[in-house]
């Protein structure tokens, strides 16, 4: 990976040299239609479990844990296929995590950005 890998909110538009816009969420952000183009893919088995997530519930004194505990599931194989598909991506595109959190620093994207560029293909 040549370009470092971004996140932002989904929900934001898209701003010029973003590349691909890749949702990793597990479930749809509210408001927003399919036809809606905010982002070029959903890859929800890129997301942290859904227990995960409730046990997570965005409270920021849990977030040092949650990254920890994520970072375990993405070593699974539940997730392999689509860290796989994210680091391709980011081999051949400018790449961008979006997400629905309303705290994208805080979040299962800032997360998932900083291990694809840290952790070794």
């Amino acid at each position: 990976m040549t370009e470092p890998i971004g996140y932002r909110r989904v929900y934001e538009e898209k701003a010029p040299g973003e590349g691909r816009r890749v949702l990793v969420d597990r479930v749809w952000p509210r408001g927003m239609r399919k036809d809606d183009g905010r982002f070029d893919e959903w890859l929800r088995d890129a997301a942290p479990s859904s227990e995960l997530r409730k046990w997570y519930g965005h409270e920021p004194e849990r977030f040092p844990e949650f990254r920890r505990r994520y970072r375990a599931e993405l070593r699974d194989a539940g997730h392999q296929e689509a860290v796989a598909h994210l680091r391709d991506l980011a081999g051949r595109h400018r790449l961008t995590l979006v997400t629905a959190t309303k705290d994208p620093d805080r979040s299962q994207a800032a997360v998932l950005a900083e291990w694809l560029a840290a952790e070794p293909s």
